[in-house]
């Protein structure tokens, strides 16, 4: 076996620990990582049957939008990629133009508290959540391109009341905060309002 095919079998072994690790590595991060071309980790990925980015990342919303319970998965913005209800819950955003100012390209504020309001009704483990009151700070602006990582994590439940933290992420740097606290209520409430 020559020197360059050992390289690239040991290469291949690693990836796909890597993958199994996060499957949300770019081929971008993948080749700086291992010092190689992008075609490259795209051919190595092909020879290894793993799909490119978009679809993994598909793939694991999917399966977690099957335990959405207080939100539609249709309503949820941003994918979501990790849920572990009454405790914490993971979603990824790749902003756009669309979503920003022209002039400046900084992403409106609206989209990301829509990402952080969103992940922290689904993190509940309840058939209706409603925010009560939100806490939120912007910490740096966003610009259009950017991959929005929102990490929310259950701090406290009493009775109906929960309180959230959300932190949304670009790459390692924090960009927003937010203390949601969410209010549960029971369905056939919601249906008796929905009928007067």
């Amino acid at each position: 076996m020559s020197r360059s095919s050992s390289q690239k079998q040991q290469r291949q072994k690693i990836l796909l620990e890597k993958i199994k690790y996060d499957p949300f590595l770019t081929d971008e991060e993948l080749a700086d990582f291992f010092k190689v071309s992008v075609p490259t980790i795209r051919l190595d990925r092909l020879e290894l049957g793993i799909p490119e980015l978009r679809e993994r990342i598909k793939h694991v919303a999917e399966s977690n939008q099957e335990k959405l319970k207080s939100i539609e998965g249709k309503e949820f913005i941003g994918e979501l990629i990790d849920l572990q209800l009454g405790q914490s819950a993971i979603s990824l955003m790749e902003t756009n133009s669309t979503m920003a100012f022209e002039k400046t390209h900084i992403v409106r504020g609206h989209y990301i508290y829509s990402l952080a309001e969103t992940l922290a009704i689904a993190v509940i483990d309840a058939q209706v959540a409603l925010v009560g009151i939100a806490n939120i700070k912007y910490k740096i602006p966003v610009y259009s391109g950017a991959k929005l990582v929102a990490k929310a994590e259950v701090r406290d439940s009493r009775k109906n009341r929960f309180i959230v933290w959300v932190k949304i992420y670009e790459k390692t740097v924090e960009v927003f905060r937010g203390k949601f606290i969410l209010v549960t209520i029971d369905k056939s409430t919601v249906r008796e309002q929905q009928s007067k």
